[in-house]
């Protein structure tokens, strides 16, 4: 605990002193809550009115969570198939930047029009943005893989795979995981985005509505639970990396 304050405590002090400036210049200039709302109005509203948004977040979380997973998943699969069938990244690789080229925004009108109303197309939607990172920092695990204990393997008979599972896996892990948290954050922002296109529940479809209804503060609270769970979902995985890259390393002693 005494680390994490050490590390920790100038980031919250910065950001204490922007929303004391914050709170203050809205009072000073006497701005309407309408146009900017003060954070003591938006905390008021987090605290308050958590019965109207808290069906909306849940459903946030399980739609971001299970198209993580789908979008790892994914991405590890195409990072590993490009990696173990030679030929294959030069015919594909270009076709990975292109999907990335295509804005989800206009994408994901055409895959409402496709795949209807339902989770599909979000999950789509949400799969796309995590599946690229995961897939290029697999790809860069693998290639940093040490040449010298590479060729020791092949020298001692090693086959093709078990090069792969014993040494590039393991290897690939400190990178992938960077992957990991990059799309973490990304799941939450896909998830939004994918329900702005017509959802009954989340917090896209809570913003929404707060934003019609010119309920400034209901905006802000929407945004500060995204943010609130990208950085949740960031430090999950960190955690999981800083245990599971710990035990790797010394299975590999």
């Amino acid at each position: 605990m005494g680390a994490i304050w050490r590390k920790g405590w100038r980031p919250t002090a910065v950001l204490l002193a922007l929303l004391i400036i914050w709170e203050g210049a809205v009072r000073l200039l006497k701005t309407p809550s309408w146009l900017l709302p003060a954070p003591s109005t938006i905390f008021e509203e987090a605290t308050t009115g958590y019965e109207r948004y808290l069906p909306h977040l849940q459903s946030t979380i399980g739609l971001a969570i299970t198209g993580f997973l789908i979008g790892c998943s994914i991405g590890i699969l195409v990072a590993v198939i490009l990696h173990l069938l030679p030929g294959t990244q030069e015919a594909v690789y270009p076709l990975l930047i292109l999907s990335q080229n295509i804005p989800i925004i206009v994408l994901a009108p055409l895959l409402v029009i496709w795949f209807g109303f339902g989770s599909l197309p979000k999950l789509i939607v949400i799969t796309l943005v995590c599946f690229f990172p995961v897939t290029i920092a697999a790809m860069g695990g693998f290639r940093q893989t040490s040449l010298e204990i590479k060729q020791y393997m092949l020298m001692a008979g090693a086959t093709r795979l078990q090069i792969f599972t014993k040494l590039e896996w393991p290897h690939s892990l400190p990178a992938l995981f960077s992957g990991l948290k990059i799309s973490a954050t990304y799941s939450v922002m896909g998830a939004v985005i994918s329900e702005w296109l017509g959802a009954k529940k989340g917090i896209g479809v809570y913003m929404t509505l707060a934003s019609s209804s010119f309920r400034t503060d209901r905006v802000f609270v929407a945004i500060f639970l995204i943010m609130i769970l990208s950085m949740l979902f960031f430090l999950l995985i960190q955690l999981t990396e800083k245990w599971l890259v710990r035990w790797t390393r010394e299975e590999m002693k």
